[in-house]
């Protein structure tokens, strides 16, 4: 079985072109091609399927098997890939997820996409709970410390929790206790810890839902803007600073779009023996 594992905003992923290969047992192969023990290692596997509504299909699986509404990570990427590898050759993509169909731009340069953060996403607030007014800047004590939290979600459970510095911060405690209050959020959650530096600068550490700290998510990264916009603590146009390098994010409130800019860039390509799982 071909993949290619790809670094969509700080995130690892596994691409699967499942147009040209028939897969089977898609939750078994989700967690063998996760599993770090295979030194392949990803926070999720991505298959590109055919589509009647949108120029590609994309279905996105958790490590532990279970299928994904989408993930704007996996989904920034999904166009580099199927350009590179020549599966179209538009530069205008409408993908179709769980989540909705999807608009992407590429930007090429020399016959490959330059730069994944360059391409416009359009997407939706897709909020944890339904009643969203009651999770924007709540207070919630976890552990010894009180937080300011929100639930406001960009296709995968995420919340944002507020804090004075992230680089001080105790990113392993505090996440993986974030991560199981389902008293709190229906599943377990991802958590970015932000720090307002100032009204167009914040800081994010990000804890991904039993995988660990990660270098950046670009849904964390939005997750905290359109929180900091809702609650009046930044503009509409601001640059995140993440490990994996800084992200400049702007939302249209209109349009409801997210536009995002970044770093991005892929891993590598391999093979591996999936024969037993894909009878």
């Amino acid at each position: 079985m071909k993949f290619t594992k790809m670094q969509a905003f700080g995130n690892d992923y596994v691409y699967i072109d499942a147009i040209h290969q028939e897969l089977k047992n898609l939750p078994e192969l989700a967690r063998f091609v996760s599993d770090r023990h295979f030194a392949i290692g990803s926070d999720g596997m991505v298959l590109i399927c055919p589509s009647d509504k949108g120029d590609f299909r994309m279905r996105m699986f958790n490590p532990d098997g279970t299928e994904g509404e989408m993930c704007g990570n996996a989904l920034r990427s999904v166009g580099k890939y199927v350009y590179d590898h020549r599966l179209t050759d538009k530069t205008e993509l409408v993908i179709e997820t769980l989540g909705g169909m999807q608009h992407l731009t590429l930007t090429v340069t020399d016959g490959y996409v330059s730069d994944i953060g360059e391409p416009r996403l359009s997407t939706k607030v897709i909020s944890i709970n339904t009643e969203m007014d009651t999770f924007i800047d709540q207070p919630v004590q976890v552990l010894d410390r009180t937080f300011h939290i929100t639930a406001v979600s960009w296709g995968n459970p995420h919340c944002a929790m507020f804090v004075d510095s992230v680089a001080d911060l105790d990113v392993e405690k505090y996440g993986k206790e974030i991560e199981h209050m389902t008293s709190i959020f229906p599943n377990k959650t991802n958590v970015t810890f932000t720090e307002f530096v100032s009204r167009d600068y914040l800081k994010i550490r990000e804890w991904e839902r039993g995988t660990g700290e990660t270098i950046g998510c670009g849904t964390g990264c939005a997750t905290a803007v359109v929180t900091a916009i809702l609650t009046g603590k930044c503009d509409r146009k601001v640059t995140v600073e993440q490990i994996g390098g800084p992200l400049l994010i702007e939302w249209d409130e209109k349009t409801n779009h997210l536009f995002m800019t970044g770093p991005s860039h892929t891993v590598f390509e391999a093979e591996i023996d999936a024969s037993h799982i894909l009878k």
